[in-house]
């Protein structure tokens, strides 16, 4: 459940970007940090081998405006998709609000994306988190590569997204869906903190939802539109 911080009117939502190892979790918030606006955006902080690969997680918070009388804060987290980081992922996911599922469509990671799907559920029940309840968006990367390397979205679609939830085509290290899939977690989000808490930061988070102050895409140079109908590149909203 998203933190509320009623005496500073601030609410912390913490989002993760799972998936198998180097699927492109830490390029989303490469790009996220390069693109935002420097008052929007935090440090991004990378714990990292020196062959570049995620060790421990990738952090960056994303300020997100003012939603009612409220300020709203993204705290973005990757985990390691390595096999033997297991204990690692289950760390960094515990608390989740949302998880946005980023898989490698390089046809030879196919059993690598539905292994880490399953390690996903199985961590998030060891958290006693039913993923049937939780914000989860996925994003199918690299699929600027040719078919002869790349699944299709509706390939991968049919393997991975047995519930249905909103999926993302992508090029992260171009920007291809990056907003798309976050815009679409965000809003997700915030509705089911809208949907479930009761206290007027929930109320009013609910109420911003349903306005029309809120219907611009989440571009570049803003992140007001991160609660809107998710528009742009998309497969499914």
């Amino acid at each position: 459940m998203p933190i509320v911080d009623h005496a500073t009117r601030l609410i912390t939502c913490k989002l993760v970007y799972y998936g198998p190892g180097r699927s492109g979790k830490t390029t989303n918030l490469t790009y996220l940090h390069s693109a935002l606006p420097s008052g929007q955006v935090g440090s991004l902080t990378s714990l990292a081998t020196r062959r570049d690969r995620t060790l421990f997680f990738d952090y960056l918070p994303v300020d997100l405006g003012t939603v009612g009388a409220y300020k709203v804060r993204f705290q973005l987290y990757t985990v390691p998709g390595q096999p033997y980081y297991k204990a690692i992922r289950q760390l960094v996911l515990q608390g989740a609000d949302g998880v946005a599922f980023v898989a490698d469509s390089q046809r030879h990671r196919w059993d690598d994306n539905i292994e880490s799907l399953q390690d996903m559920h199985a961590n998030l029940a060891e958290h006693g988190v039913d993923a049937r309840d939780l914000p989860i968006v996925l994003q199918y990367n690299k699929q600027d590569l040719p078919p002869s390397l790349a699944a299709s979205v509706a390939d991968l679609s049919a393997a991975l997204n047995f519930r249905g939830v909103p999926e993302f085509a992508a090029d992260a290290l171009n920007g291809v869906g990056v907003f798309d899939s976050l815009r679409s977690l965000g809003r997700k989000v915030l509705r089911r903190l809208g949907a479930e808490d009761g206290t007027p930061a929930g109320q009013r988070a609910n109420a911003a939802l349903r306005t029309p102050a809120y219907a611009p895409a989440l571009t570049e140079g803003s992140l007001e539109g991160a609660v809107a109908e998710p528009q742009g590149s998309g497969v499914a909203a």
